[in-house]
């Protein structure tokens, strides 16, 4: 039978430390219970809470790898972590998704079986935590802006928008020929679904296996949520400049033609899915999405005058 495939772990890291020694602690773990070779490199993105130091300290003992870099977003984190990697298969991890029993296992074993011949992407299940939750996080987990996990339909070809780096891994050979992650989006949004639609176009396949378990530890609520949907609009503006064919799937023509919303509707819709969480039944998908929805355009729209100030010829 073969073997599984050596793997290198790289997880960006930005002041988030209580977070991420679960996930080192859980990592190392599995990697000490594999017969594979297996390493794991934690890139320190300038966080200024002590996370450094506790990385150092880790690094002296033997059991991780670790690169310092001023803050300059989790792309270029997970660019020099790949950069230093000497796993067969690289595997990206959030700083905050703690890793399930069988997780590595899971991912290294469905590269095994798949094989050659082609590059296979696999992507891991996330889900919150049982004390976070609630309808609206179940809905943008499941079927909503988060993950959207019960959207697949074959997990043996997924589709490039749901190459999510909090939980999935691929060749790390393929990942530098296909150019690994744009650097010049300002936030942690759409760069790797970015990366994503070229590796599929140069050959990349996605296999979905919802084993390779992770769990969020990342409090989320709907105020918040509305502020990262702002953010995904406006990273989309840059997505759409750099790939003008996917206007459409990213919602461009909606920018234009969309109604403004009456002053009062967006803090209803607020006030409906607050309710939501406490009362079942009071919120719908229908509520989540057009709030949620409205949140994004807004951001688009203002990445869309940015973009056209940077650029009048455009």
């Amino acid at each position: 039978m073969k073997r599984l495939p050596s793997a290198s772990v790289v997880v960006p890291t930005f002041n988030r430390l209580s977070d991420l020694r679960r996930v080192v602690r859980a990592v190392t773990a599995q990697m000490a219970d594999l017969s594979s070779s297996c390493e794991l490199i934690v890139v320190d993105d300038g966080s200024t809470d002590g996370t450094g130091p506790w990385l150092d300290e880790r690094a002296a003992d033997g059991g991780i790898a670790v690169l310092h870099q001023s803050n300059a977003g989790p792309a270029k984190a997970r660019n020099r972590g790949a950069a230093a990697a000497g796993g067969s298969v690289v595997l990206f991890l959030g700083d905050d998704t703690e890793p399930c029993d069988g997780w590595l296992l899971e991912h290294l074993e469905t590269h095994r079986i798949a094989g050659a011949p082609g590059a296979t992407a696999v992507l891991g299940y996330t889900a919150f935590p049982g004390t976070m939750d609630s309808p609206f996080l179940r809905w943008i987990n499941e079927y909503g802006a988060q993950f959207g996990y019960a959207l697949i339909d074959d997990p043996t070809r997924v589709d490039f928008n749901f190459f999510y780096t909090s939980n999935i891994s691929l060749p790390r050979e393929f990942f530098h020929r296909s150019g690994g992650f744009r650097e010049d989006f300002p936030a942690a949004a759409w760069e790797d679904i970015e990366f994503a639609y070229r590796a599929t176009a140069a050959g990349l396949r996605m296999r979905y296996n919802p084993r390779a378990r992770t769990i969020h530890h990342h409090p989320i609520d709907v105020a918040s949520f509305c502020a990262r949907q702002q953010t995904s609009g406006r990273s989309a503006a840059i997505f759409a400049t750099l790939h003008p064919e996917l206007e459409g799937f990213l919602g461009v023509p909606c920018v234009g033609n969309r109604a403004r919303m009456r002053r009062m509707e967006r803090p209803l819709l607020r006030a409906l899915t607050a309710i939501g969480e406490r009362v079942h039944g009071a919120a719908g998908a229908g509520i989540y999405r057009r709030l949620l929805d409205g949140c994004y355009l807004d951001g688009l729209a203002e990445g869309r005058r940015r973009t056209a100030s940077a650029d009048p010829d455009r």
